[in-house]
């Protein structure tokens, strides 16, 4: 005599209440629109550089989050453009495929004092190129800037038209007003499973390539327009000190070289008298001393590049080839520096 339940369909497994969930969420977006702001709030820690220029972000920066309920792995992305150079064209590439790879992505717009009833048509046009299936989160930033809230209204209504989206969600990442709210919808779409990285690990990224960034970010402030696009910092040499050190010579010494697009652009860069590349130097180092924990000893020289952001070559050079900083990391992480911060605290 067949079984009663010989046919009947195996009984789906649920979910179990304290697994922690893990996955990869790719902030994309236009630039300017406060990705880099938003990872900084996510994380609790800046990390990311910022500045009001645009293409700020020029690679892949992953930001780790890890809580008691699961891990957040946050990929910023350069902002999507009109390319005009290869490096610009990378950026392009870079900020597309680290989408496609995501298990979730946040679309980034914003809004500012007047608050359009349509969705530009830069944003659809990035929208487009995200696959169908994709678990989408759209993130409206700078809405503490917007004095009349119906048309806030009218601007979310009408990208509530524009696709499925599996959560919307108004916000200042700056203020950080709608944080919680993201991180609680993310770790709901992100898929039950093991830790991608160890829970102390902030970024895959290695020290070296943060510190080049805040070189970046000073010159980034303290220049105008039409230098930062030129304007690209690689790591010569990185000495840690050794653990027979005295206390006399426990600095890190770096030596980096600013590479610039003219000759002409040197001399800003140097400034009269020296004092703009001090400053910069200045302004990277006390950042510098804060994410590493220990005396930093930067020597900063700049160096005429013409065009290397359009010569596939030099690109390669100056880290902004594919896959660049991807292999033969140094072991040094920003995760090693905040257990070596949290260790030398609880020795003291």
């Amino acid at each position: 005599m067949p079984s009663e339940t010989a046919d009947l369909p195996a009984p789906k497994k649920k979910p179990r209440p304290n697994a922690r969930r893990s996955g990869t969420i790719a902030l994309l977006g236009r630039p300017n629109v406060g990705k880099s702001t938003l990872l900084n709030g996510l994380l609790g820690e800046r990390i990311a550089i910022t500045s009001h220029q645009p293409q700020t972000t020029r690679d892949r920066i992953a930001g780790i989050l890890t809580t008691p309920e699961g891990q957040l792995v946050f990929h910023d992305t350069p902002g999507v453009h009109n390319a005009k150079n290869r490096l610009g064209q990378r950026m392009n590439e870079l900020a597309g495929s680290t989408a496609s790879a995501a298990d979730v992505v946040v679309f980034v717009s914003d809004v500012g004092l007047t608050v359009p009833s349509h969705v530009r048509p830069e944003d659809l046009a990035i929208l487009k190129t995200i696959p169908e299936n994709q678990k989408v989160v759209l993130v409206i930033n700078k809405v503490d800037k917007v004095r009349e809230k119906p048309q806030l209204m009218d601007h979310l209504a009408s990208w509530a038209a524009a696709r499925d989206f599996a959560a919307l969600i108004p916000m200042s990442a700056k203020k950080r007003d709608g944080i919680q709210q993201l991180h609680k919808v993310l770790l709901d779409l992100v898929p039950q499973g093991e830790l991608l990285y160890p829970e102390d690990e902030l970024s895959d990224r290695p020290v070296r390539f943060f510190v080049a960034e805040l070189v970046r970010e000073q010159i980034l402030m303290r220049t105008r327009e039409e230098i930062p696009h030129g304007v690209a910092v690689t790591i010569d040499a990185y000495e840690e000190p050794s653990g027979t050190s005295t206390k006399k010579k426990s600095v890190t010494r770096i030596t980096l070289t600013i590479h610039v697009d003219k000759d002409s652009h040197k001399g800003i860069i140097i400034g009269a008298g020296g004092k703009m590349l001090q400053a910069i130097g200045t302004g990277a180092r006390e950042r510098a001393e804060r994410l590493i924990g220990a005396p930093v000893h930067l020597d900063v020289k700049v160096r005429s590049t013409p065009g290397w952001f359009d010569d596939a070559a030099r690109l390669v050079d100056l880290g902004y080839g594919d896959g660049a900083g991807e292999k033969k990391k140094p072991k040094r992480t920003v995760k090693s520096v905040k257990s070596a911060k949290k260790k030398a605290a609880a020795a003291r």
